[in-house]
C-alpha cells in the first residue's frame, strides 16, 4: 500500500510515517499542496492523507484540485488531518470531497481505522 501524506510539518510527517511503517504501508511525504499534486500526477497512490492548514496552497484547495481531476486519481480516498477544531470544519471538509476527517494529534488506532474504512469502500482491502 502506498500512501501520500501532504503535510508541511516534518515532525508530523515523521510520526505518521512511523505509524504507517508498523502496518507495512509505504508513505511518501510532500511538504506542500503543490508538491503533493505533482506527486499525484506522476505516481500511483492508494490514498492521500492531507493536512488542512498549510502555507501556500491549503488542504481544501489541494482537495478541490484532486477532486476536479477527470480521471481515477480524482477519486483517490482522501483523509484530512487537522488540529483545527472549528465546529463546522468536519462538515465543510466532507462537503468539499474529503472521505474522512481526523483531528490531531492522531492516534495510531484512529488512523488505521480510517484507512481501513477508506480501503474497504474502494475495494482495495486492508493494510497489514
Amino acid at each position: 500500500m502506498k500512501i501520500l501524506f501532504i503535510e508541511d510539518d516534518p515532525m508530523n510527517r515523521r510520526v505518521v510515517n512511523d505509524m504507517l511503517d508498523v502496518a507495512g504501508a509505504e508513505m511518501v511525504g510532500a511538504e506542500s499542496g503543490e508538491i503533493g499534486l505533482d506527486l499525484i500526477e506522476r505516481t500511483d497512490f492508494d490514498m492521500v492523507l492531507l493536512d488542512l492548514r498549510m502555507p501556500g496552497m491549503d488542504g481544501l484547495e489541494a482537495l478541490r484540485r484532486i477532486r476536479a481531476r477527470g480521471d481515477a486519481k480524482g477519486k483517490l480516498p482522501v483523509v484530512i488531518l487537522t488540529a483545527d477544531t472549528a465546529i463546522d470544519l468536519r462538515e465543510t471538509c466532507l462537503a468539499e470531497g474529503a472521505d474522512e476527517v481526523l483531528f490531531k494529534p492522531v492516534a495510531m488506532d484512529s488512523l488505521f481505522d480510517a484507512i481501513g474504512r477508506m480501503l474497504a469502500k474502494s475495494g482495495s482491502g486492508l493494510i497489514g
